[in-house]
């Protein structure tokens, strides 16, 4: 079985790719100290301090193997100058009520909605994708449905 593609901008990749290298070479060490420690307070190994330490390594390495399967299936997206929404455009969008706002639509392992980045995959992501400027789309969400007007694609 293929694993799933990972849709990243360059500067995603970059950024995970800091975070890996971050994980390996500073966090595990630091989780090692902590089991050291734990494991130096008390003739056994059972205290609360080292279930902790080692419920932490557990993350940390869960999220290394993330990463990595990730920058493994990771498929780079150059975003091009193009009349369509497509991974990687900047939309500028208008809300029913009035606002505006700027989406770059990317992959879920990029995903950031606090910085405007919207997976693909997302209910609104999903609408945006192959829709041109001028072009009006209705995505349902939990709060009902969003109208948006598509202003401009960069």
């Amino acid at each position: 079985m293929s694993e799933k593609e990972h849709f990243l901008t360059p500067e995603g990749l970059a950024k995970l790719e800091e975070e890996l290298e971050h994980l390996r070479t500073v966090r595990r060490q630091e989780v090692a100290e902590k089991i050291q420690r734990a494991k130096e307070l008390r003739s056994t190994v059972n205290t609360p301090e080292y279930e902790e330490a080692k419920n932490e390594q557990g993350f940390v390495e869960g999220r290394i193997q993330a990463i990595e399967r990730i920058i493994k299936n990771a498929v780079i997206i150059h975003p091009e100058a193009a009349d369509l929404v497509q991974l990687g455009s900047k939309v500028k969008v208008h809300h029913q009520d009035g606002n505006e706002e700027d989406y770059i639509i990317v992959g879920s392992a990029e995903a950031n909605p606090a910085e405007g980045k919207i997976s693909n995959e997302s209910p609104v992501g999903k609408a945006l994708l192959g829709k041109r400027v001028g072009d009006k789309v209705e995505v349902s969400v939990p709060a009902g449905v969003l109208k948006l007007k598509i202003v401009e694609i960069k």
